[in-house]
């Protein structure tokens, strides 16, 4: 069976005056559909704001830019939501089904490339959003009455409440409009820097590899995923490396340019290819990689569809 593992930049599927969202389709790229992952990049304007919304897949989501996030949340099983700080290299994971929204409290870009597993997903390869509030949102498609009843408010309220958020997916608050502040405590549990954590393989002049797992930060058990990420130095390269564990690797290139090739049955190179930031690729499970840098160096984060 033939793959196509060449990388693939993302599609703009959204822009606004606060921000845009990118995904990587599982119509262009279709190994996402067969691997069962997914990918999207958010990228949210000085007080861009995404709006109230859940996934129907667990994900992990990687600050590429920016150090005034600010993210909502409420777990599936949790009664309270959680206000969280995240800034460049922090790690958050998204579990299935959690409502979250997404605000940038600072004055540069920030930036959010979401990488998840879709074997629950209505759309193999892609995640699929549910907005509770705005033109597409869930209450707007209750009946007064339902809305009325349920929150136990009357008409012009329930009304309100459905209908009075005019935007799409992402809006640009205010300027001066109030925020829920982050919690330290929460951001210390459920966000892990891996920009600052120590490497598990460091090689002077060549460059550093950190492994993530449920180990080392206990709330990617609850997305039943962990990650590495890779950085080489000037014309460095990365050993070849496979997953013993049958899990797929999906690698998003987040700085830099080189080259990378995988190999797999038979011995066969599956892909050689000049890769760059903002391109996504998938490994298939036992498949074999290595990678090698341009003078300018080469980082990439990757996800992998297990806990260890």
């Amino acid at each position: 069976m033939e793959l196509n593992l060449a990388p693939k930049f993302a599609q703009k599927i959204f822009e606004g005056e606060g921000g845009t969202y990118y995904r990587w389709s599982s119509a262009e790229y279709e190994l996402l559909k067969e691997a069962k992952v997914g990918g999207g990049r958010l990228v949210l304007q000085p007080r861009g704001f995404a709006l109230p919304h859940y996934a129907d897949s667990n994900r992990i989501g990687y600050v590429l830019q920016g150090s005034c996030g600010v993210v909502g949340m409420v777990s599936p099983n949790a009664s309270q939501e959680v206000v969280l700080r995240l800034k460049k290299g922090d790690i958050i994971p998204v579990p299935s089904g959690a409502v979250s929204w997404w605000y940038n409290d600072g004055d540069s870009e920030l930036i959010i490339v979401f990488l998840g597993e879709t074997s629950k997903a209505y759309v193999p390869g892609e995640f699929t959003y549910f907005l509770l509030t705005g033109t597409q949102g869930i209450l707007g498609g209750f009946s007064t009455e339902f809305n009325s009843r349920a929150y136990d408010i009357n008409n012009e309220e329930a009304k309100k409440l459905a209908k009075s958020q005019s935007g799409v997916l992402i809006i640009k608050l205010p300027e001066g409009h109030k925020m829920p502040h982050p919690c330290k405590n929460s951001t210390d549990k459920l966000v892990f820097n891996i920009d600052a954590a120590l490497p598990d393989i460091h090689v002077q002049n060549a460059g550093l590899l950190t492994a993530l797992t449920a180990k080392k930060f206990p709330f990617l058990g609850e997305v039943g995923l962990s990650a590495t990420l890779v950085k080489l130095d000037a014309n460095a390269m990365s050993s070849p490396m496979y997953a013993g564990d049958s899990s797929v690797q999906v690698i998003y290139v987040a700085k830099g340019s080189g080259r990378i090739q995988v190999v797999g049955i038979n011995g066969e190179r599956a892909l050689d290819a000049k890769v760059k930031a903002g391109h996504l690729l998938l490994v298939p499970r036992f498949f074999v990689a290595s990678a090698i840098a341009d003078g300018e160096g080469l980082e990439y984060f990757s996800l992998i569809t297990a806990t260890e």
